[in-house]
């Protein structure tokens, strides 16, 4: 499949900016995207502002959007570009989903780290022949340093038979007091558990003051924690 878009894998996102050029949008890119926001979208959740590379000018301001918001975007638009493009991230999405790509992105994006991973699960069976799946799948988190992303962690999850999305498992880990209401950071409970690590970003504006972002992530003990405890 020839790229389409450049997509971010780690992150899950697309650039709002190249998303705006492959839609073909009439409409000026700083009119247009505020008008795809009312739609329902949230900043930190749904998308985050960045500064584009320049290209001999100033940077000008993009956003880094979920493969979710480019989908819904794309379908708001009700054009051939439209329906191309969201064939095309569904089909990504599809491929980057398979039970075996989100196990290895949980466990390590490392190949050796992932192999030493399988081993030890390999060593849990056989310790314990009785032993389930999930429980299997958590010990073998705990062997391992990557954090992922709290929407990643959704669909492990999902993977193995919890009914969670994104949006919630958000709801019920603020119910739960993991993390902050009315935000995706975590609280500091969870925080001094060792559950999650925050990521801050701070954007450099030519217009104004630095923006500073934060991306919560899930760590390997945190990952465990919450697979014993939701699944």
């Amino acid at each position: 499949m020839n790229p389409l878009l450049k997509i971010d894998f780690d992150a899950q996102t697309v650039s709002a900016r190249e998303l705006h050029g492959k839609l073909n949008i009439e409409t000026p890119f700083h009119k247009w995207f505020p008008r795809m926001c009312e739609y329902g979208f949230t900043e930190g959740t749904d998308f985050w502002t960045k500064m584009s590379e320049s290209t001999g000018g100033r940077p000008a301001t993009d956003y880094e959007i979920t493969i979710d918001m480019a989908k819904e975007i794309c379908m708001i638009q009700r054009t051939p570009e439209g329906k191309k493009v969201r064939e095309y991230l569904i089909q990504l999405e599809r491929a980057w989903n398979t039970p075996e790509l989100v196990i290895a992105r949980g466990l390590q994006a490392s190949q050796r780290l992932l192999k030493e991973s399988q081993e030890k699960i390999k060593l849990l069976e056989a310790d314990n022949e009785r032993m389930k799946p999930k429980e299997i799948f958590a010990d073998a988190v705990t062997a391992s340093d990557s954090t992922i992303l709290i929407r990643d962690l959704a669909k492990i999850l999902r993977q193995n038979g919890a009914k969670y999305g994104e949006k919630r498992l958000y709801k019920k880990l603020r119910e739960d007091g993991y993390i902050c209401k009315g935000s995706t950071e975590p609280t500091q409970k969870a925080m001094e558990l060792g559950l999650f690590e925050r990521i801050i970003r701070t954007v450099q504006r030519a217009d104004a003051l630095p923006l500073e972002t934060v991306t919560t992530k899930v760590t390997g003990k945190g990952q465990q924690y919450f697979i014993n405890k939701y699944l």
